[in-house]
């Protein structure tokens, strides 16, 4: 007689025991509206889009589209292999290129996103037999990867410049890993004294830039590696390892995630070089830095306490998660799509509202946001 299969009600347990907990997640199909850059539409509804990472507004940008048009046309829809097999095209060399030249570093690495970047460069360098220094708040992917590889792992509050000093002192030699912009809190790392740090002890920095590159300082240091991704501030797919030849030669002959995987399609690349060149201007940037201001000034008169985040990532704790959802609900049917935050994403208690500022939100959307906040919170 075959075995009763356990799995499932084990799901169906563990099912309700998230839902008890306000932390079941569901996908709910988003639309973008049509020559509306930041209106989305779910179930039947219209929302004004506070929940996507387009930091600049290019993921719908006309000559990004273009780009991308002209790139299908040419390379069809996909790469059909891996880099190493017939994967790596011209268009993977002139973004690696352009990447490159704006950064400073020597070569780079493309991949299909900024988890398999995180897990590519981690899982490669480091062993059980290493140690490695981090912030508190660096992302799962990250914690992931070292984990998977059974590294010593030594975290240091978040930000803390004194622990981490301490832990390097113990352990000069070990890599320090960071994030540029933390992608919960919206505040940044100390990155030029994180690199002071990591050059005393002969530490080797690693940052990972998702959320920073191209909108905050982050470029200021040359780190060891860096890793950015194109869902953010480039409105694409897909993400880059960038660093020294030595390492991206290495990293090319022996990170299992590029091997085996298919090559990032080329017209997503196009996308992104035309979105490079866009954002090269800084116009964008302060576009959406006047927005940020904007908005943190229309919130404090309006008693709606942020975070102190000078970042596109604005959160606003609530704590318990089933006011999280209660509060982005009632957001919902005011016209705002915002992203609610639970644990294990935020620690316990920290459940929040993650707000994200795009370059091409318009005032009257920012000050009509933060009214609805200040009326469903105060009155919740």
């Amino acid at each position: 007689m075959a075995k009763v299969n356990v799995l499932l009600p084990r799901i169906a347990i563990l099912q309700q025991q998230l839902q008890a907990r306000a932390l079941w997640r569901q996908r709910q199909l988003t639309e973008p509206v049509p020559g509306c850059t930041r209106l989305v539409q779910r179930n039947g509804q219209q929302l004004i889009d506070f929940a996507g990472n387009d930091y600049l507004g290019l993921a719908r940008h006309p000559q990004v589209i273009a780009a991308q048009q002209r790139a299908l046309q040419h390379y069809g829809c996909g790469s059909t292999a891996s880099p190493l097999v017939s994967g790596y095209s011209d268009a993977h060399a002139q973004l690696e290129q352009q990447l490159c030249a704006l950064s400073g570093h020597e070569a780079a690495l493309l991949l299909p996103s900024g988890y398999a970047g995180n897990s590519a460069l981690l899982k490669t360098l480091f062993s059980a037999s290493d140690t490695v220094i981090a912030d508190k708040l660096i992302h799962a992917s990250m914690i992931d990867a070292l984990r998977d590889r059974q590294v010593t792992l030594k975290r240091f509050a978040h930000n803390d410049l004194s622990r981490a000093e301490q832990l390097l002192a113990n352990a000069p030699g070990s890599a320090l890993v960071t994030e540029s912009v933390f992608s919960m809190d919206g505040d940044s790392a100390p990155l030029v004294e994180l690199a002071a740090l990591c050059q005393r002890f002969d530490s080797p920095l690693i940052v990972d830039d998702a959320h920073g590159f191209l909108l905050s300082d982050s470029l200021a240091v040359t780190p060891f590696a860096r890793i950015v991704t194109f869902g953010k501030a480039l409105g694409g797919q897909g993400a880059a390892i960038l660093g020294s030849r030595q390492l991206i030669d290495y990293l090319v002959a022996s990170a299992r995630e590029y091997i085996y995987s298919t090559a990032l399609a080329p017209a997503a690349c196009a996308g992104v070089s035309q979105a490079l060149q866009l954002a090269a201007s800084g116009q964008l940037q302060q576009q959406l830095a006047n927005n940020i201001q904007y908005f943190r000034q229309e919130c404090e008169m309006l008693g709606v306490t942020l975070m102190p985040s000078l970042s596109a990532i604005q959160p606003l704790i609530l704590g318990d998660s089933n006011r999280v959802l209660q509060v982005a609900t009632n957001l919902a049917q005011q016209g705002f799509l915002v992203g609610a935050i639970r644990p294990p994403t935020v620690p316990q208690g920290q459940g929040r509202l993650r707000l994200t500022l795009s370059a091409v939100h318009q005032p009257h959307q920012l000050a009509t946001l933060a009214m609805a906040l200040a009326e469903c919170c105060h009155g919740a």
